[in-house]
């Protein structure tokens, strides 16, 4: 491990109370030794005394200034926290400066620290410390990030019941039995005439199933169950152009994001926007009308509009009410396949009921709501109807604290695949070398989650995600 010492701001940049310059490393109480003076400056009196911080105590915090003693220049009034390892959050010597958050006066600090010795760390550089010296693993480590991207109380509870080890044990005690299985395995291949091979109990189908396939299942199920708590929802608005896609968003998220007029093919390119719906991050996308055109930047559009159908969770469907269903409809409508939909009929207030729009006998419509743009109404139904979806979407079960992220939901499926296999190798009473195999790949990639087992490669594209000072 680079046993340099690193140092970044802690703190979002721009003006405000507080801004924290953090330092970790062997040197760290040396470069601050070298900069800090401890307690008040007399007035008038010459700036010449550094102090000795290696005298200072640990998890402490002390009143002095920030000194450019080259110079003889005071650059700030700061506190000053000591943590000294391995009880701090790399394990490492960790200094934190309290200054005042100027972007000038931040900066000046941070150049000081350099130039005595510090190195600029890079993203994510403290927590992957923290994750080699061992205090967290890794995916603790990736919960850090998860807790600093919530967006919702929900999503926070999850990240803060990994951060706290609750996923990680729940992997563990898994690799654990793998473990226990991979040595029964290997007594019954290197003492074959001396002990039965049904003599151990996780080499049983039914124990195997309910210990290890069941539990694997349940972890990749409640990420189909519950990930849209963390990643969001996503919802694309769509139909044919001027029929009030623009202005339909633009009541969602209570603000005027994307620009409306009364011609059509205003929106061209797909505009995004996150609104919290019964705690929830619901992810709206605003997107080209769909119409037949020889524009080629209106193709553009909509062909980025059908990729973003694809891909979204709930599609809205909006249809002017005063028209009656075209064939351009129709042609939407088969665009959508089966994605679940919630008709829209906009411009409600312009219409005489019954309503002219009315949907082929053919079109799955469970889900339709009238509103007006323009008024401002039904805009409650439609938040309650994307709500009931994306409740169907998470099959009404209570969030579990064990939540898997994407990365781990795709190493625990291939998990589950080598966990039938096994199954159907006891079941067939295959040879226990080729269970052996399924069983040792199967460590690894339960390793792999928890950092046990993972590659440079993995760790930097994990890191990667993380900002500076953290």
């Amino acid at each position: 491990m680079d046993s340099s010492t690193i140092v970044a701001i802690a703190t979002p940049a721009g003006n405000g109370g507080i801004g924290i310059i953090k330092i970790s490393g062997t040197d760290a109480i040396k470069i601050v030794s070298s900069i800090f003076h401890r307690g008040p400056l007399l007035k008038g009196a010459p700036v010449l005394k550094k102090n000795n911080c290696f005298q200072l105590k640990s998890h402490t915090i002390y009143h002095g200034y920030i000194i450019d003693y080259e110079n003889k220049n005071v650059i700030d009034e700061v506190l000053l926290l000591i943590m000294l390892a391995p009880n701090s959050y790399t394990r490492d010597d960790v200094v934190e400066i309290h200054a005042h958050c100027g972007q000038v006066v931040i900066k000046l600090v941070l150049d000081l620290v350099l130039k005595h010795g510090g190195r600029l760390a890079e993203p994510g550089e403290f927590t992957k410390r923290a994750f080699l010296s061992g205090r967290i693993d890794l995916s603790q480590a990736e919960a850090v990030v998860d807790i600093i991207n919530a967006k919702t109380k929900k999503a926070l509870k999850a990240a803060t019941s990994h951060i706290k080890g609750d996923f990680s044990s729940a992997i563990e005690l898994i690799r654990k039995i793998f473990f226990k299985m991979s040595a029964q395995i290997e007594a019954v291949i290197d003492f074959s005439d001396q002990i039965d091979e049904d003599s151990g109990d996780l080499c049983q189908v039914d124990t195997f199933r309910n210990n290890v396939t069941d539990k694997l299942k349940g972890l990749v199920n409640q990420y189909n169950e519950s990930h849209v708590v963390r990643d969001g929802f996503k919802v694309i608005i769509t139909g044919q152009p001027n029929v009030g896609k623009s202005s339909i968003m633009n009541r969602m998220i209570q603000q005027d994001r994307a620009i409306v007029t009364p011609f059509p093919g205003t929106t061209r390119d797909a505009i995004m926007e996150t609104v919290i719906i019964d705690d929830v991050p619901v992810i709206l996308t605003d997107s080209a009308g769909i119409h037949k055109t020889d524009d080629p930047v209106e193709k553009i559009g909509i062909q980025k509009a059908c990729e973003h159908i694809r891909e979204s969770h709930l599609v809205i469907f909006v249809v002017d009410v005063t028209k009656c269903c075209s064939a351009e409809d129709i042609l939407i409508y088969e665009k959508i396949g089966n994605k679940p939909v919630v008709m829209v009929l906009n411009k409600s207030d312009l219409a005489e009921k019954p309503f002219n729009f009315i949907p082929p006998l053919s079109w799955n419509i469970t889900k339709a709501v009238a509103t007006s743009a323009l008024y401002n109404t039904g805009f409650d139904k439609l938040r309650s109807l994307i709500s009931d979806c994306f409740l169907h979407e998470k099959s009404n079960s209570p969030l579990n604290s064990l939540l898997p992220n994407l990365r781990q939901k795709l190493l625990l499926d291939r998990c589950v695949k080598l966990a039938f296999f096994i199954e159907k190798g006891l079941l067939e009473k295959k040879p226990f070398e080729l269970i052996a195999i399924d069983v040792h790949e199967t460590i690894n990639l339960l390793g792999e989650i928890t950092g046990n087992a993972v590659g440079e490669d993995v760790l930097d594209q994990i890191f990667s995600r993380f900002c500076i000072g953290k």
